[in-house]
């Protein structure tokens, strides 16, 4: 009789993931926040769109960069980590053994059976560097492509995020019932970003909307109030 093969699916693209969250929610808050608070103090739905088209343009680019610097200083951090282990590997190679058999003698195995892994792994000092650095300090080799991919995928969707809520003023030249239509336009895209982000992390979607909702209409409301205070 023949067995269906085990397929197993994981979700392995948590860092853009991590990067289109970033960007998305402070692009669905924060010029929301602005253009809310300015509701209350300009009369002209156009000024709001000019500021918001500003203020967006402005944070995609601040959050781009501090995306390529954030993957460029981790790229940096794991290569010098590197060569240390390197050096080591070369100059301190009987404490890197004893390294490698407490990784092993914290998984319970025997020391005849620690003995010959390390030995296994100790004849390849190229391999010896890679475990060290994925088991001892828990680093990955970074993708090159990393920091100007994560520039550009946090700064996308803080531009993507942030027209959300500026949709309205495009349309209603009343501040005040731009604002009523942005609130609604602004909740649906939170929930319905949170849904997909749940979706894609293993998250019951409902739960996810719900919490993205909750968190982004949180941040929404205490930057409007502090917006609107300014404005006054």
């Amino acid at each position: 009789m023949p067995t269906t093969p085990h397929i197993e699916k994981h979700f392995a693209a948590s860092a853009t993931v991590r990067d289109v969250v970033i960007g998305m929610a402070d692009g669905l808050t924060v010029p929301f926040a602005l253009a809310a608070g300015l509701s209350g103090a300009v009369a002209s739905s156009q000024l709001i769109i000019v500021a918001g088209l500003a203020e967006i343009a402005a944070g995609a680019i601040a959050m781009g960069l501090g995306g390529y610097l954030a993957a460029r200083t981790d790229a940096q951090h794991y290569h010098s980590e590197r060569a240390r282990e390197e050096h080591e590997v070369e100059h301190l190679a009987d404490h890197e053994r004893q390294e490698v058999a407490d990784i092993f003698r914290g998984y319970g195995l025997s020391d005849e059976q620690i003995n010959s892994i390390v030995a296994a792994i100790s004849a390849h000092p190229k391999r010896w560097v890679e475990f060290m650095m994925r088991h001892e300090l828990g680093l990955e080799a970074p993708d090159p492509r990393r920091a100007p991919l994560s520039a550009l995928t946090i700064g996308g969707s803080y531009l993507l995020g942030g027209l959300v809520p500026l949709l309205a003023y495009f349309f209603v030249a009343d501040p005040h019932r731009a604002l009523l239509v942005s609130v609604v336009v602004t909740g649906l895209a939170l929930a319905v970003f949170g849904g997909i982000k749940a979706k894609l992390t293993g998250v019951r979607p409902l739960q996810g909307a719900l919490e993205t909702l909750l968190v982004g209409g949180l941040a929404a409301a205490v930057a409007f109030a502090i917006a609107r205070l300014i404005a006054q």
